[in-house]
């Protein structure tokens, strides 16, 4: 078996060294925060400040892909969660009546709480595991490495030494990644291991420590999504232990859009999100004019009318991306020894809510592979191929929603031709079991978009929908730009 050395202690790090573990390798875990997360919620949840993680205060939904590696992989996790608050909630508990249960229903069931609940269950678990070791306070400053022989790297590629010889086959294989990482520094000394998994993110500068080394570059597409993001906190009146099931949690107009996130312990999160060059945009920091606005979509309205107690001020983010970052280009991997997991392969705007899903796929997947010779080329180039298969097409799909958000909040433009039809599924979908099962299999990343919706009893119950409703016009709920306008006047 393998040991595992884990930089970054977010929750894709957490998850990497407890299914390390689990599978029978150890791990040793380096995260820079001297603390750990701890089961007293909200002090931490509040209090903690965390520059490296802004995202951590930020609502979080943990989809039905999440919750099967939990359940199926963690179930002691998943049980902490519960036991901590969090709570399930299955997409078609929408309707009246539950329709009839079908397989693969049961993979259609979000987990509903704080990051911070999910961080507690892993930390937890963690300290009762003999097999890691988690070294708080302790960042990873710099890699180890040694440079691999012309035999060991031949053997990894041995198409390459087929198509030359001598110190030619040597040269080719070279360019394929000859720097393998065999640890890591940090201010306290040098650790050395099997395997070294990146989970320090989009901020933990991989990208310059691989280039101090030598290597080429990561291979980064990115993408901007124009869109910025406004939270407040509140938790329910004492005695009320659910909000309303309906209206529908997400709705959104030409410029803007609400967001309602049911948390855990009767907390939840309301959020307001706009395109960038919005020029009401800093109006909405103010908590008054955060609620008149809020108040003015239906998930906000009903949700605040219940006499919550904030518990946050408005929290704001922008500057978001999909980004994408890949060890292995047209020559091979740019390393070995090293793979990434979490937003270090694939950072996702929130819109979707896939970032969790991914990170907890690609820990297990490290988990379940460490001991194919991680070192070795092969091993790169097959986690970084299982994560083109695997991850990138959820990426894909993140980006083309997320560009379709931007454009119409930043030209305030209606939805025609095929962007009608695919925001009536959305809209369908709330009235038709059938199209709500599909789209809640692509919600939780049981199924891709492109065999969901191209189901054809799907798209003829969509079609009979739009042609029932001639003067349909998506993405209308919520206020005019003349009330928005006053709303956010001060």
């Amino acid at each position: 078996m393998a040991h595992v050395l884990v930089i970054g202690g977010g929750v894709g790090g957490l998850a990497t060294a407890l299914l390390a573990a689990r599978r029978g390798h150890t791990a040793e875990l380096f995260e820079r925060d001297t603390r750990a997360p701890g089961t007293a919620l909200d002090r931490d949840f509040f209090g903690w400040r965390r520059p490296a993680v802004p995202q951590a205060v930020q609502p979080h939904a943990l989809l039905g892909a999440a919750r099967n590696v939990l359940r199926d992989d963690l179930p002691d996790v998943y049980a902490e969660m519960l036991r901590l608050g969090a709570r399930e909630r299955h997409e078609l508990d929408w309707f009246e009546v539950r329709p009839p249960e079908l397989p693969g229903d049961e993979d259609l069931v979000m987990l509903q709480a704080r990051r911070i609940v999910l961080e507690s269950a892993l930390a937890t678990a963690l300290r009762a595991e003999p097999g890691v070791v988690v070294r708080y306070g302790e960042p990873v400053t710099g890699l180890t490495t040694a440079t691999r022989s012309g035999a060991d790297r031949a053997a990894d590629d041995p198409g390459a030494a087929d198509a030359a010889g001598g110190v030619e086959a040597a040269d080719a294989v070279e360019a394929a990644g000859g720097i393998r990482v065999t640890g890591v520094t940090t201010e306290a000394g040098g650790y050395q291991g099997d395997l070294v998994v990146d989970a320090g993110g989009r901020r933990g500068g991989i990208e310059r420590r691989l280039g101090a080394l030598g290597c080429r570059p990561p291979v980064v597409e990115r993408h901007r999504t124009g869109l910025a993001y406004f939270c407040r906190w509140y938790r329910l009146p004492e005695g009320m232990d659910e909000g309303p099931r309906r209206p529908w949690a997400v709705t959104g107009g030409a410029f803007a859009g609400c967001a309602v996130f049911p948390a855990d312990n009767r907390v939840f999160a309301v959020t307001l999100f706009v395109h960038t060059a919005d020029t009401t945009r800093s109006a909405l920091r103010d908590p008054a004019v955060f609620e008149r606005a809020a108040r003015a979509f239906p998930p906000g309205e009903a949700w605040l009318a219940l006499g919550a107690e904030p518990l946050s001020g408005v929290l704001a983010t922008a500057g978001l991306d999909n980004r994408w970052s890949a060890l292995v280009d047209e020559c091979g991997p740019v390393v070995t020894g090293l793979v990434p997991v979490g937003d270090s392969i694939t950072h996702t705007n929130p819109t979707l809510g896939q970032g969790t899903s991914l990170a907890l796929w690609a820990a297990r997947r490290v988990a379940r592979t460490a001991h194919r010779d991680p070192g070795s080329g092969r091993f790169a180039v097959d986690h970084h191929e299982w994560a083109v298969r695997t991850l990138k097409p959820w990426f894909d799909f993140q980006v083309v929603a997320d560009a379709a958000i931007g454009e119409r909040f930043g030209t305030r433009a209606g939805r025609t031709g095929t962007a009608r039809e695919v925001a009536a599924l959305f809209d369908c979908a709330l009235e038709d079991p059938d199209v709500m099962r599909a789209r809640a299999r692509v919600r939780h990343l049981a199924e891709p978009p492109e065999r969901a919706y191209a189901d054809p009893e799907v798209r003829a119950r969509v079609a009979r929908w739009l042609a029932a409703r001639p003067d349909y016009a998506p993405n209308e709920v919520g206020p005019d730009r003349e009330e928005w306008e006053k709303l956010t006047a001060g």
